[in-house]
């Protein structure tokens, strides 16, 4: 046995009417509909109403027996939905061979068992022990079409019918009382019970049926996802001769331009250009830069007629703004005080509501007008500012030299530390990887020592450039002093002079013999002062004649030849004056390329210019020449 479905269909098919004795057509007639069965007499006579029933021909009696157009499976009418709480009146039926009389209706309901998924067997016991499989046709035969019974010997069998729904109303007879014919006899009587069977059958025909709607669902979906996607493109064609003058055409129409350049770059990519068909690659590509021209035309075009949308725009927007204005002051002339008073009280209500939304509303649009005029404002300020350049005034005085020459230093030093650290890194480098000694080792190698001689030269360049801060610092005190002392001198000779004078002028009034003595004495103190100020003179040009000019003025230059020097030393084959400007424009933005040079030009020992290249390429480059340098000084 086998069972089978997941829903139990509606009542009907067609039935196989019996002409059985009816002792009651009431009782018969709520019984079958009960089961959703019409039943008919021997005469034929109708046991429902002909506005009910239509007329049908029933072969096997030679009657025109009506259908009910409730029952399901005909199609007119769908059976209307049965309340469950409705109580179901189950009254006698008596068939040709039998009676069936309905159970106590205060008794429970008979328990059943869980329904199998798609089961068409029923299990039916109580039977009587001289029933036949006759009787059970005759009796569950008015339910549905049956396609098996298995009776047992004992009294049981199972029924299997043709669709699922008639299962139902075959569980409808469970509870009823046989009784064959008029007899009394025990081996005549029965109480039936009807349940749910399992069988095998029905299990195996409800999966395929599962299956297949699986099948079904999984091709509708398929379908349905075939239907949405979107179409795939076109297969790039070979690349041929003949190809390739239509894919020339089609670049130069401007309406095919975007598919063609497709299959262009896809060509390419493919790597299908070669010595023989270059030309006719070249020609494409060429038409292909033909498109920019129209292209940024159709951009400009594109432009302008944004600009025109957003003058028209704003000329729009500044008429209805004009018109919100004036249906406010609409609003306001009507809210002063003669106007005022001759509405009522729900009018003023609307109009001051009124005349707050149309201000809203005004208010909106003057903002989004105004914030329209300030975009365009601002984006002519920012053309104005691209036209004009930025000009800073740069006022150089002893206390910003000083300062830039103490960041210099200490960014100086910064980067000397950071040389170290490189330095040792290098070195654990070197040392991990020293058995494995190649030529860029070597070079490895030389390069650290370079560098190493830079950052010592640096250092003692950074020393001396330290000590002859010192000195000037001590020369300029010491030149303050002597100016001093030579103010001092020079405001006694003035007074000295003055005494000479009234002196001189007393001795003239005085004799002549004291004349003569008085000019010797003149003259002798006119000796000791210009030999006094000989001495002081040669005192302030003495120290000027001992110390030599030097190329380097400045602390500042002095750190940009250490600087140059490392940047030259990393490059052996040296650099222009672009490069090195450029180098330390990072470092300082107020260096000025012609300002290196003629430092480079003041220290011949240190820096060499060379000129390398032919022609059009010839070059100009500085090298980094000390360590040659500092034996011929």
């Amino acid at each position: 046995m086998a069972g089978a479905a997941d829903g139990v269909g509606g009542p009907g098919a067609e039935q196989n009417h019996l002409s059985v004795p009816v002792s009651g057509p009431g009782a018969w007639a709520t019984a079958m509909n009960n089961l959703g069965i019409m039943p008919v007499g021997i005469s034929g006579q109708q046991l429902v109403s002909d506005s009910l029933c239509i007329q049908r021909f029933d072969p096997g009696l030679g009657l025109i027996a009506p259908i009910n157009p409730m029952m399901a499976g005909i199609g007119l009418v769908p059976p209307p939905p049965v309340p469950p709480d409705m109580p179901v009146i189950k009254e006698i039926i008596h068939c040709k061979s039998c009676t069936l009389f309905p159970p106590n209706p205060n008794l429970p309901p008979p328990a059943t068992r869980d329904r199998p998924p798609g089961c068409k067997t029923v299990f039916v016991g109580g039977l009587p022990e001289n029933a036949t499989e006759q009787l059970i046709m005759e009796v569950f035969g008015q339910c549905g079409d049956i396609t098996a019974i298995r009776k047992s010997k004992k009294n049981f069998c199972h029924i299997r019918f043709a669709e699922e729904f008639t299962v139902d109303k075959a569980l409808f007879l469970s509870g009823y009382r046989v009784r064959l014919g008029s007899s009394t006899d025990k081996k005549d009587t029965g109480r039936l019970h009807v349940d749910f069977a399992q069988a095998r059958d029905d299990l195996y025909e409800w999966e395929c049926r599962q299956r297949m709607l699986a099948r079904e669902e999984r091709h509708r979906r398929k379908m349905e996802e075939d239907r949405l996607r979107p179409p795939s493109p076109p297969p790039i064609v070979h690349y041929s001769e003949h190809e390739c003058s239509q894919l020339g055409d089609k670049i130069k129409d401007d309406g095919k331009f975007a598919e063609a350049v497709r299959v262009l770059l896809t060509w390419l990519e493919r790597g299908e250009v070669n010595r023989r068909n270059a030309n006719n690659f070249y020609s494409m590509i060429q038409s292909s830069n033909g498109h920019i021209r129209r292209l940024t035309g159709e951009k400009s075009q594109h432009e302008k007629e944004m600009e025109e949308a957003k003058d028209k725009f704003k000329t729009a927007l500044a008429g209805i703004v004009a018109q919100f204005e004036q249906i406010v002051s609409v609003f306001q002339a009507a809210s002063k005080q003669k106007a005022w008073d001759h509405f009522s009280k729900a009018q003023r209500k609307n109009l001051d509501m009124w005349r707050k939304q149309a201000e809203e509303i005004r208010n909106m649009h003057s903002e989004q007008l105004m914030g329209i005029r300030r975009e365009e404002e601002m984006e002519m300020s920012d053309d104005d500012m691209e036209d004009v350049p930025d000009s800073k005034d740069s006022e150089d005085s002893g206390v910003s030299q000083a300062e830039a020459l103490k960041e210099e230093n200490d960014s100086l030093r910064c980067q000397l530390d950071a040389y170290r650290n490189e330095v040792e890194l290098l070195k654990q480098e070197q040392g991990k990887n020293q058995p494995i000694r190649s030529e860029e080792d070597n070079t490895h190698s030389q390069q650290l020592s370079f560098l190493q001689q830079a950052l010592q030269g640096m250092q003692k360049q950074l020393l001396k450039m330290r000590e002859e801060l010192k000195q000037r610092e001590a020369e300029l005190e010491k030149s303050l002093e002597d100016k001093q002392q030579l103010k001092n001198q020079v405001q006694n000779l003035k007074e000295g002079l003055q005494n000479l004078q009234n002196t001189h002028a007393m001795q003239l009034e005085m004799s002549k013999q004291d004349d003569r003595g008085t000019e010797e004495s003149a003259n002798q103190t006119s000796e000791a002062t210009a030999s006094t100020v000989v001495s002081c003179s040669q005192e302030k040009e003495g120290p000027t004649e001992k110390n030599p000019p030097s190329p380097i003025q400045s602390e500042r230059e002095a750190l940009l030849v250490g600087i140059i020097s490392t940047f030259l030393h990393v490059h052996p084959f040296g650099a222009s004056i672009e490069y090195i400007c450029s180098y330390l424009q990072r470092l300082d933005t107020k260096i000025n390329p012609s300002e290196v040079e003629a430092l480079l030009s003041r220290l011949p020992c240190t820096f060499r210019q060379e000129l390398t290249g032919v022609g059009a390429s010839l070059e100009k480059r500085w090298n980094f020449c000390g360590f040659q340098g500092i034996k011929s000084t």
